[in-house]
């Protein structure tokens, strides 16, 4: 068995630039919301506060990742740290789930049972376009990231399913929430004062909830398959499987399992069959030129295994 030699990763600097620009957006939103919502007493501006401060809190999250991440293998974690990322983003999805969702949520149902008398809005319309404004100068920077590894033709959505990298994904789906939510908690500021109705307002703090609620949701399903150990794309490994038929020296390929150990780190074992009686320097050339082909392809696979079974096979 043999192991490719590791490439250094090229999207951290990427990554590290989507959160950073988040937590200063998220920040000083988090401030002006919650000042807002004293001063007017509305519901969902509170939900917004809470939306934007659990928002930075896990930036903060995503940073310890993205650090964890970047540790050398040890004896411990021979493969390197790569998914601390992914397990931090989990905790970021859970973070989502309760504080941003639950708290809006409880926070709205306990509005409605008394709601605040209507205030005027002009704050609350000022801070949340400002808040518009940050929220989708970061939106737009994660959305950057996203493409420039988005495939030719495929939606923002479907490249943040192909996503690897959960600081950028992350990020995204946050600042979506986020903008969505600025929508739902205008509306109802101003469907309240529009029918002079106090109800509309805390409804809207229980809809950020519920959409925080599913934003959750997505981010622990894509984040949990990575953690687990995801393997890379369709498309990949095609291009893989095509690589290693254009070897001469293999008589066939079983399989070719891979799994993603970071946003750019991948490990693949390669069960496959060499030509039968080959000398052992010609079975050593064949892996020199797959490895060599494979780093200059697919530079995210760091780590290239080749079953035993068929190295012993063809040498007899």
């Amino acid at each position: 068995m043999t192991s490719a030699a590791p490439v250094a990763g090229d999207t951290r600097a990427s990554s590290q630039k989507v959160i950073y620009a988040a937590i200063v957006a998220n920040l000083g939103i988090a401030a002006a919301k919650f000042i807002v919502a004293t001063v007017t007493g509305s519901a969902s501006m509170v939900a917004e506060g809470i939306h934007s401060a659990v928002d930075t809190g896990n930036e903060l999250l995503l940073l310890l990742g993205e650090r964890q991440s970047a540790r050398p293998a040890d004896r411990r974690h021979p493969f390197g740290y790569g998914k601390s990322l992914y397990f931090w983003a989990l905790i970021v999805a859970l973070s989502v789930f309760s504080l941003g969702g639950g708290l809006s949520i409880y926070h709205g149902i306990a509005a409605l049972q008394s709601p605040p008398p209507l205030e005027d809005p002009l704050w609350n319309y000022v801070v949340l376009g400002v808040a518009a404004l940050f929220e989708g100068y970061s939106w737009n920077v994660s959305r950057k990231a996203l493409n420039a590894v988005r495939k030719p033709g495929a939606s923002l959505w479907q490249a943040v399913r192909a996503s690897k990298d959960a600081s950028v994904f992350t990020v995204f789906i946050e600042d979506s929430a986020a903008l969505l939510g600025l929508v739902i908690a205008a509306a109802g500021i101003a469907l309240g004062h529009y029918f002079d109705n106090p109800y509309f307002d805390p409804a809207a703090s229980i809809l950020i909830g519920l959409l925080l609620v599913g934003a959750a949701f997505t981010l622990a399903r894509e984040t949990g398959g990575l953690l687990v150990g995801e393997s890379i794309d369709r498309d990949q490994l095609a291009a893989l499987r095509a690589l290693f038929a254009r070897e001469p020296a293999l008589d066939s390929v079983a399989s070719l399992r891979t799994m993603q150990l970071g946003p750019d780190d991948v490990l693949l074992a390669a069960s496959v069959q060499f030509r039968r009686g080959m000398p052992i320097d010609e079975v050593e050339q064949a892996i020199a030129r797959l490895e060599t082909a494979i780093a200059a392809e697919h530079p995210a696979i760091r780590h290239v295994y080749f079953d035993a079974a068929a190295l012993r096979a063809a040498l007899h």
